[in-house]
């Protein structure tokens, strides 16, 4: 299974992808389908959904309307259809950028600065260091059922 940071920016993606990347259950994304019908994913053979970057685009406003700003299902329908997708779009870039740089440090070489991108590195760092044990742990737990079944085979014979 190819990861969506393996994929070009333009290539499609599977429900499960867009899933995880939009922090939402997949039957969520099927049942806006049903609600919005500005997301229309491909469906191949067997009913398996492809999103179009355009789709997760739409995806990611109608999940901002609903959880982040509070509208009910027929408030962002409305609103979709007053205002169309791409009005909508440019104004949540418009403020995620004034977000970014209310939050962002200052570029001055100070102190506070330098112990923040430390502090982000070693973050970073912590959580790869979990996740790498976490797949050790697994890997050595599947390990030993392994050995044990060998074990139990050369007993029996």
């Amino acid at each position: 299974m190819t990861s969506n940071a393996n994929k070009s920016p333009n290539a499609f993606r599977t429900i499960s992808e867009v899933a995880d990347t939009m922090g939402v259950p997949q039957h969520v994304l099927r049942f806006w389908e049903s609600k919005f019908s500005q997301i229309s994913p491909m469906k191949r053979g067997g009913g398996r959904r492809y999103y179009r970057p355009e789709d997760v685009e739409i995806i990611k406003v109608i999940r901002k309307l609903l959880h982040d700003d509070g509208y009910t299902i027929k408030g962002a329908q409305k609103l979709l259809k007053e205002q169309g997708i791409k009005n909508i779009l440019e104004t949540i870039e418009a403020s995620s950028k004034d977000e970014v740089l209310k939050v962002a440090p200052k570029t001055e070489n100070t102190y506070e600065s330098q112990i923040l991108h430390i502090t982000q590195k070693s973050a970073q760092a912590n959580i790869q260091a979990n996740v790498e044990e976490t797949d050790m742990v697994t890997a050595l737990k599947k390990l030993r059922t392994r050995l044990n079944n060998i074990h139990q085979n050369l007993r029996v014979d």
